[in-house]
């Protein structure tokens, strides 16, 4: 039935990711929100199979499960749009990557650094239960999400003139946010399905729970994901599909935050194996090669182009391989 059950979950998450797609591609031409803004939204939503996934594990005092998850879905997130990005390699959708996806994932790496830097020092220190290293995420977040919509606001005349027009198609604006809004709440649900019936397959197999949320778990919660981002590269809405990336890794940190809210048995992060260490420096440096990758200048070679992409599916592939060994051993 655990089997029935993941499949046919993920058969209705991917349904659902495609209209969450179209509906925020809606609402990013249709309204006055900024992109950055909309990118945000749909991160979010996307994200949401990732906020139960991680309350529940807490609950059932695995913390280990609940950081992996988060940590291992960032990761994952970025090899998805590096394949994507190969798969849809004529349309070198990096090359249209808004500064607010850059400061997105700049502020994406400085997160996962203090994430990075608590999981190695292991802070044991907490305020009512919430450790402080989450205190400090927290108003860090805030603070560059502040910064960030200041300059989309600042900058918004000058976005909309680079803009190329778009015809007027698809479902009207309030049909758009109500559809949004119905389908996130079902990405939630059917989201939740698909983790934890991908967790009960993984303890199944026998495998290690820091591995299980790194790898299998994180990759059932990306689900929606993977989708919404090749349905923004077929609306042609490039900027959406990577900031429906970027945004949903710093919102997943975000969740990380929370999670450790309904964690009381102390911090979480000084609670969860040193094994994620490898998860948060391996999405690091896959950030980081993203970010090149949307800083570049437009290029010649088509070959060229595909290299930092090339990088990121390699990178993964031997980062999964670390988690895994470091994990079980």
């Amino acid at each position: 039935m655990v089997f029935i059950a993941f499949g046919l979950s993920a058969i209705i998450t991917i349904f659902l990711a495609i209209r969450l797609s179209i509906y925020a591609d809606t609402i990013e031409r249709k309204s006055a929100l900024s992109g950055v803004l909309i990118a945000l939204l749909l991160g979010g939503a996307t994200s949401l199979p990732e906020i139960t996934t991680s309350i529940t594990s807490v609950i059932i005092s695995n913390p280990d499960l609940a950081v992996g998850n988060v940590l291992g879905s960032n990761l994952f997130n970025v090899m998805i749009l590096a394949a994507l990005d190969l798969f849809f390699r004529r349309h070198e959708i990096m090359n249209y990557a808004s500064k607010e996806n850059k400061y997105t994932s700049i502020l994406t790496i400085f997160l996962s650094l203090l994430v990075a830097a608590s999981l190695f020092i292991n802070i044991p220190y907490d305020v009512f239960g919430v450790g402080v290293d989450t205190i400090i995420l927290i108003v860090v977040y805030f603070i560059g999400v502040k910064m960030i919509s200041a300059y989309s606001t600042e900058h918004a005349d000058e976005e909309q003139i680079t803009e190329q027009p778009q015809t007027d198609k698809g479902p009207t604006l309030k049909r758009a946010v109500i559809g949004f809004t119905i389908v996130a709440v079902f990405i939630m649900v059917f989201g939740s399905i698909l983790t934890i019936s991908g967790d009960r397959i993984a303890v199944i197999t026998g495998l290690g729970a820091s591995f299980v949320g790194s790898f299998l778990v994180a990759a059932s919660t990306s689900l929606p994901e993977a989708v919404s981002v090749a349905i923004a590269i077929r609306l042609k809405n490039y900027k959406l599909a990577i900031g429906g990336i970027v945004g949903s890794n710093l919102f997943n940190l975000m969740i990380l935050a929370g999670t450790d809210v309904f964690y009381r048995e102390g911090a979480l992060l000084s609670a969860a194996s040193s094994s994620h260490l490898y998860t948060i420096v391996a999405s690091i440096v896959l950030i980081s090669i993203s970010l090149f990758a949307m800083s570049r200048k437009n290029v010649s070679s088509s070959w060229f182009y595909a290299i930092p992409s090339i990088l990121i599916i390699i990178s993964y592939f031997i980062a999964s391989y670390l988690i895994y060994v470091n994990s079980t051993s």
